[in-house]
């Protein structure tokens, strides 16, 4: 799956010209691309993980590939918690997270941090961009504007009971059967809108349609006129002509995700962070990954805005590099 904007198509115009290398301080990339170097870059970086930061990371690969065509880097989306089974087993060498990794369960299982140190995996948490996680509805559907955590929770939580109508959800909303899809269990975006919406990660109705890829979701939802799903706002914007998004009234009034409320804060309680969670082990012994990431963190505010993210702030994004710089070395 490649997702592609007008914005992409253009880069991918120009993007054997860019220059892949090292991040300064600043975060700006100071080496020129591998092409007829001597010390030209070969090898393969394995990514798995999140669904929502697939976009994002999909594609600073590309471009990273075209300036290096000894690399190979293939992406894959087996949402945050399956990806970081992979990682902590070292199967992969970067998994993208749309939540920070567990240091505790719940459970009898181990957490997967613990599982990381077992393995002695190292790694270090690198934030990439913000998203706003998008309530949709189909475009025919024309009362469910706004919508509160409150009401939320009636349509995903635990005890929603199977044959919901969205007359139970709002009053004089019609009797019509809620159509519900949403992120798999091993999503962090499964995990996130749980915690917030419900009060307890994984507690959610069992009444709804579930996958770990969000085009599943898009699918399910603009073929249906009384569906609902939540998902990455990038999905939202790739999809405008499909789907409507959802205002929401985190207290404060109906509040429509944007680039804008995602990134000064009124979209609550939906904006969060995107992660990548580099090997730093193996950064420290082999330069394709390490020279990805430095690339990565110096170009993931353009490929952010790109796919439908919103940039971090320079002071955040500067907090990265120098995370990371700490963590590899030079």
């Amino acid at each position: 799956m490649t997702i592609s904007t007008p914005k992409r198509l253009g880069a991918l115009a120009f993007a054997a010209a860019i220059a892949v290398g090292a991040c300064s301080s600043s975060g700006s990339t100071t080496a020129p691309s591998s092409a007829g170097s001597a010390a030209a870059l070969s090898g393969t970086v394995t990514i798995d993980g999140s669904s929502t930061v697939f976009p994002v990371t999909q594609a600073v690969a590309e471009e990273f590939q075209i300036a290096n065509p000894g690399v190979r880097i293939p992406v894959a989306f087996a949402g945050t918690g399956g990806g970081f089974k992979k990682f902590c087993a070292g199967e992969i060498d970067i998994n993208d997270a749309s939540r920070p990794i567990k240091t505790e369960d719940k459970s009898d299982a181990k957490s997967e941090a613990t599982n990381c140190k077992a393995a002695n995996i190292t790694y270090v948490e690198l934030q990439v961009a913000i998203d706003g996680l998008t309530v949709v509805v189909n475009p025919q559907n024309d009362f469910a504007t706004c919508l509160t955590p409150a009401e939320l929770k009636t349509i995903y939580g635990p005890d929603s009971p199977k044959d919901l109508l969205w007359s139970q959800v709002h009053a004089g909303w019609p009797a019509e059967k809620v159509d519900r899809y949403m992120p798999g269990a091993d999503s962090g975006t499964f995990d996130y809108f749980t915690e917030e919406i419900n009060g307890e990660v994984d507690a959610s109705t069992q009444h709804a349609t579930q996958s770990e890829d969000d085009n599943t979701l898009v699918t399910g939802v603009a073929g249906s006129k009384y569906g609902v799903a939540y998902f990455g706002y990038a999905y939202y914007a790739e999809n405008t002509d499909k789907l409507k998004a959802v205002s929401i009234d985190g207290g404060s009034g109906c509040i429509v995700p944007s680039d804008t409320t995602i990134n000064d804060g009124t979209y609550t309680p939906l904006s969060r962070p995107l992660f990548i969670y580099p090997n730093v082990g193996k950064a420290k012994t082999e330069p394709v990954l390490k020279s990805f990431v430095d690339y990565y963190l110096a170009n993931a505010a353009t490929y952010a805005a790109e796919v439908g993210y919103v940039a971090l702030p320079a002071d955040v994004a500067k907090t990265q590099v120098d995370a990371w710089t700490s963590a590899v070395g030079n």
